[in-house]
């Protein structure tokens, strides 16, 4: 699996995660299943260390560490909200600009919720004639996102809890209107993607910056139905 590398020196490594693979392994993979942290240890030769997460359904850059000590640094900022984050998502209707502040779940089959903050702006939105449950005549937008805060699936759960649906969300989203449009574009993935992320490097103490290009699949969906 191609992992492609946006910078590394002896601290850190960028690279951009492609879709349905994990971060790290968990108890619900096989043995011989791929991860992130594995993929890029067996690539550079050396241990990895896990510093903020990406959901395997998401895909876009990422940073890892080669220590523990730069680990550490990284990890505090994330913690303590020094990091700037940017999404891309592919969502149900028109959300315009604005913030998502209510509580989100903390992780799967659990009732407990925590704060998060989630700010959005549309960038561009098309009207289509999908029409699912009683909606007809379906927008569909790209939205670029700066999460505050970093919950469990917080992006997708926010967006659903406002009833603008992450295209491809199976857990959170619009199931109906995810089968009608993999039928239409044969476009199979979570349309949500970590297109920047900025931080202190751990060293150096200099702001750094990191982009992913959003996916062609993204500008395909939307020529689709325009």
């Amino acid at each position: 699996m191609n992992i492609p590398v946006l910078y590394q020196d002896e601290s850190i490594i960028v690279v951009e995660k492609p879709i349905d693979l994990p971060v790290h392994k968990n108890d619900f993979m096989p043995n011989d299943a791929p991860y992130l942290t594995k993929l890029v240890g067996d690539k550079t030769g050396k241990w990895m260390y896990n510093v903020h997460r990406l959901d395997s359904k998401t895909s876009g850059v990422i940073v890892l560490a080669f220590s523990s000590e730069a680990a550490s640094v990284l990890t505090k900022q994330f913690e303590q909200k020094e990091v700037q984050k940017t999404y891309y998502a592919i969502v149900q209707g028109n959300p315009g600009a604005g913030t998502f502040d209510s509580k989100v779940l903390v992780k799967k089959k659990s009732k407990f919720k925590k704060a998060a903050v989630t700010h959005y702006k549309t960038i561009r939105t098309v009207q289509t004639k999908l029409v699912s449950k009683d909606k007809t005549d379906i927008e569909l937008s790209l939205v670029e996102i700066n999460p505050e805060t970093g919950r469990w699936h917080q992006l997708r759960q926010h967006f659903a809890k406002n009833q603008f649906d992450i295209v491809g969300d199976t857990h959170h989203g619009d199931f109906t209107l995810n089968k009608i449009i993999l039928a239409d574009t044969e476009l199979r993935r979570l349309f949500l993607h970590a297109g920047k992320l900025e931080f202190k490097h751990p060293e150096t103490g200099e702001q750094v910056a990191f982009e992913s290009a959003i996916p062609e699949e993204f500008d395909k969906l939307l020529k689709f139905y325009s």
